[in-house]
């Protein structure tokens, strides 16, 4: 069986230290240097600072973190810690000091030493900002040459930059009459809406993008930065309503939304689905298996039937994602015929090009008139296998007659369990904006823990392996993985504008279920041969139902615990809950007078659940009552609740 730190989040994670600085909270994370959640009451006034070295390729070099000194005291803190970054050629070293003062002020400086000669696209501090609190809200950017810019953060998600040349930023928290001003020392600052790529901010970061990168850094190279947040006028604390509390649900009854057809791709790994795999794939009642066709490579014709047997075997549909580059037009007559043979019952095809990112309408229309005979059903998608970003700053002609087409992870940027949680937000706003320019509900597809490396199969034979890869995440296999994948689903069908989701893969460790070949690197990824992972059960709750829409499901505390609220055609609902912490819960969720059964997904139950997943579908779960119109749950550590109101 899993350790609990796998089964909780695929590893061990350290637990951050509490502060405050007069009447700011905050949260200090030792293993990551991340200062977090900087609020006055309720109210987020910085989302996180931190320092990052990043590499030529855009890659995060992961620090190692001592904390070398710590004075905290009841209204004030001071922290000093040495971070070492090293990869390949890079060797970096720098030193932090944070301090926390009983006024309000904070400050974080950045003292690095490079100890290498190596190439790099950004050294230093980085702020984040919260999306909720300053979507829309008016700013003063200070610049430079010392000139005030009166301006807005974005409301709708912003294709470039909103300000630049970045030295102070001063905001409003809420309607509190405090200011929050923030200075920024050592390097030139600019501001980029993280929206763009799923993250749940905006970032004020260093190194001016307009500078040639990557930027040489030599042995003895030395880095001084820092940043101050200051409150303004009233300075005064304020007492939160919801920080500290219970966890609550509610749902809206008064508008269901359609539940968007799910599916997930095809395994990379090559392997066909065994008899057992389909049985288990079947009772999700898939929607649709994806397939990425590059059709300048010979081994397409393999890949399309491989994946038409399955989606047959699965009684699905198939959305077949068609690479295309500058000489694969010929290869369509070639396409058409194998769909002809094939027969399969293709609902989508998603078209992409190598050399536009987003596809062309132009190149859209040319693969339909092709196309369109074989599969006369087939909808059109167009768009990127890339990010939201991409559909943003090239945005589709007037009339254009496809559906838009992205993928979505939560770790551009960060890869840590608190950051996938608030990204989730960042998937909502994604699907809002491009109601701005696009009358069709989009598709996203597909949804995935970590980047994908590529579009091709994968060789990832037991022994050829030495780390995983960079697209494969120890928590495809874990609670949080299944709560995260809840909640993902959940904010997703919340906004009525979805026309399909694609999840994960149905097998292996990008999948839903372990082969029974089992994992190349159980040391790194220690999956049971033939087990299914807790996702598995989420799609399963899902499908059992039988829904085909949601109600919408309100978290008072939505980085905490979430939840999803399906109803079938009887008027029946069933609740989906999760719990996104590593700490016990004591959730309430806002039912109205009812009897329910109540089935946990938890550390008590996974074994029985991965292990022999029929056996643990049975179960009804334990019988429970309203209490003044609020069912009770008990929730540990990144526990799953399926609630069945009688």
């Amino acid at each position: 069986m899993l350790s609990k730190g796998f089964l909780y989040s695929g590893g061990e994670s350290a637990r951050p230290l509490e502060l405050r600085a007069g009447p700011l909270s905050l949260l200090f994370e030792p293993h990551t240097a991340f200062l977090r959640r900087i609020r006055l009451g309720d109210h987020e006034v910085v989302r996180a600072v931190y320092a990052a070295v990043r590499d030529q390729n855009w890659a995060t070099i992961t620090p190692k973190v001592s904390l070398r000194r710590q004075e905290i005291a009841s209204d004030s803190f001071q922290l000093e810690f040495e971070a070492l970054c090293q990869r390949g050629a890079i060797d970096y070293f720098w030193k932090g000091v944070i301090t926390g003062e009983k006024t309000g002020r904070i400050r974080f400086s950045f003292d690095g030493l490079a100890r290498s000669d190596f190439l790099r696209n950004r050294i230093g501090i980085c702020i984040l900002h919260p999306i909720t609190e300053c979507s829309g809200l008016s700013a003063a950017v200070e610049h430079v040459d010392g000139t005030v810019e009166q301006g807005n953060f974005p409301r709708s998600i912003s294709p470039h930059q909103p300000f630049f040349d970045i030295r102070a930023l001063s905001y409003e928290v809420a309607t509190t009459g405090i200011t929050a001003r923030l200075e920024m020392e050592g390097d030139t600052f600019e501001m980029e809406d993280q929206r763009n790529w799923t993250d749940a901010s905006f970032k004020t970061y260093c190194t001016p993008l307009a500078l040639p990168l990557p930027h040489p850094v030599k042995t003895g190279d030395e880095v001084h930065q820092s940043v101050a947040l200051t409150l303004l006028g009233q300075v005064r604390p304020i007492l939160p309503v919801n920080v500290g509390r219970t966890p609550q649900l509610s749902i809206t009854t008064t508008a269901a939304l359609p539940l968007p057809p799910l599916g997930l791709c095809v395994a990379s790994h090559g392997q066909p689905l065994s008899a057992s795999e389909q049985a288990r794939l079947r009772a999700l009642k898939l929607s649709h298996l994806r397939v990425d066709l590059r059709l300048d490579d010979a081994t397409w014709p393999t890949r399309l039937e491989q994946a038409a047997t399955e989606a047959a075997a699965l009684g699905a549909g198939l959305h077949a994602g068609l690479i295309l580059c500058e000489h694969t037009d010929s290869v369509l007559p070639a396409l058409a015929e194998h769909v002809q043979r094939l027969k399969p019952n293709v609902q989508l095809w998603i078209v992409l090009h190598v050399s536009e990112n987003p596809t062309s309408e132009q190149t859209v229309q040319r693969v339909r008139a092709k196309l369109q005979a074989c599969a006369p059903n087939g909808l059109f998608a167009s768009g990127t296998a890339d990010f939201f970003t991409e559909l943003n700053r090239v945005r589709p002609q007037p009339g254009a007659s496809s559906f838009l087409c992205y993928s979505n992870n939560p770790q551009v940027h960060a890869f840590d369990n608190v950051t996938l949680v608030e990204n989730l937000a960042g998937q909502v706003h994604n699907v809002e904006s491009a109601r701005q320019f696009t009358a069709r509900p989009v598709v996203v597809s597909p949804i995935t823990l970590r980047i994908r490396n590529n579009l091709q199969a994968h060789s990832e034979k037991a022994g050829s392996l030495r780390e995983l890869p960079s697209d494969v995440d120890p928590r495809q296999l874990s609670l949080f993985g299944a709560g995260w994948t809840l909640a993902s689903l959940a904010r997703l069908a919340g906004t009525g504008f979805v026309q399909s989701l694609t999840y994960f893969e149905t097998t292996g460790w990008r999948g839903i279920m372990e082969t029974h070949a089992g994992s190349p690197l159980p040391a790194e990824f220690p999956s049971e041969p033939g087990a299914v992972f807790p996702v598995y059960h989420v799609f399963a709750d899902v499908a059992e139902f039988g829904a085909r829409q949601v109600y919408s499901t309100q978290s008072t505390h939505p980085l905490e615990a979430d939840g999803l609220t399906l109803v079938n055609g009887a008027g029946q609902r069933r609740i989906l809950v999760a719990n996104l912490t590593p700490d016990l819960q004591e959730l309430k969720v806002k039912t109205g007078s009812c009897r329910a059964l109540v089935r946990y997904l938890d550390e008590t139950t996974a074994e029985l659940a991965t292990r022999q997943p029929d056996e643990f579908r049975a179960a009804r779960g334990q019988s429970a009552e309203s209490v003044s119109a609020k069912l009770e749950l008990r929730l540990l550590p990144y526990a799953l609740a399926r609630i069945d109101i009688e």
